[in-house]
């Protein structure tokens, strides 16, 4: 007599958004804008925005790569 086998879904990884470096100023704002993402709380640690562009906290410059291992 063989096991019975459930079938269990996995769970998909839930991939980080990574926000644009700049708010494109759309009236329906974008899944990876930078003020929402700000106003959810789902922006990367360490950034924020200041009028309309990504910066970082501490004033250091950053590139997508770095911004992408923060995400």
């Amino acid at each position: 007599m063989g096991k019975d086998k459930k079938g269990k879904k996995g769970k998909k990884a839930v991939k980080a958004r990574v926000p644009k470096v700049k708010c494109c100023e759309s009236r329906s704002k974008c899944g990876r804008c930078p003020l929402r993402m700000l106003k959810e709380g789902t922006l990367p640690d360490g950034y924020t925005v200041k009028r309309r562009k990504l910066v970082r906290v501490d004033g250091r410059t950053f590139s997508k790569k770095d911004l992408s291992r923060a995400a």
